[in-house]
């Protein structure tokens, strides 16, 4: 981490806030679907990652959804040594 970043570890996720990704645009040329849940899977924690997914799918949002390339986020993420919490998520939502 850079000396200028301070890490922030009591950040509030309220609803309007978890609601707010639902809004966020393409990563790139990636999918819209799949960046929706790529953007939240890189700023969330596990609780408020799986908050979003509820709101997400009951949004029409699909969670197979596939990057460029043909990839679920699961499939992306399966080797993230901190993404244990969130694909257990993804299978369970």
């Amino acid at each position: 981490m850079r000396v200028d970043k301070a890490k922030i570890t009591d950040e509030v996720w309220d609803d309007d806030r978890v609601k707010s990704f639902l809004d966020k645009g393409p990563l790139g040329d990636e999918p819209a679907d799949y960046s929706k849940l790529l953007h939240a899977y890189r700023s969330m924690r596990p609780e408020d990652f799986g908050r979003f997914l509820k709101v997400y799918s009951a949004a029409g949002g699909q969670l197979d959804a596939v990057d460029k390339e043909g990839r679920t986020l699961a499939e992306v993420i399966a080797s993230h040594s901190k993404a244990k919490p969130f694909l257990a998520l993804l299978q369970t939502a």
